[in-house]
């Protein structure tokens, strides 16, 4: 009985973690080539952006569009992107969460 109320609570409150998570972004694509579609890195060198703090990746990706931050394969990704798609990808990187084992990595 334990185990058919605990499926029944789990099966309930599925919806409202969906809730949480953005919609995945549209152009999503070419940030997941480098960064994963999940935040996690699909090739050395790559940070992971799963968890990152949504501030700073709003920020970051601002400056990577403007020059501010000076790398030219950033710049060349998201220079033609406008605030909203900005805002959208910063929401959905930092709205996924590291595996366990990537999180305790030094």
């Amino acid at each position: 009985m334990r185990i058919v109320l605990a499926a029944l609570v789990l099966t309930c409150a599925l919806p409202a973690f969906a809730a949480d998570m953005p919609a995945k972004p549209v152009r999503l694509g070419l940030c997941a080539a480098c960064h994963g579609e999940t935040g996690m890195a699909q090739m050395p060198g790559a940070p992971n952006l799963a968890g990152q703090r949504l501030d700073y990746l709003r920020k970051a990706l601002g400056e990577y569009r403007d020059g501010t931050r000076n790398v030219p394969l950033m710049r060349t990704a998201i220079g033609p992107l406008n605030d909203a798609e900005l805002d959208q990808l910063a929401r959905w990187y930092s709205a996924q969460t590291l595996p366990p084992q990537a999180a305790a990595r030094p």
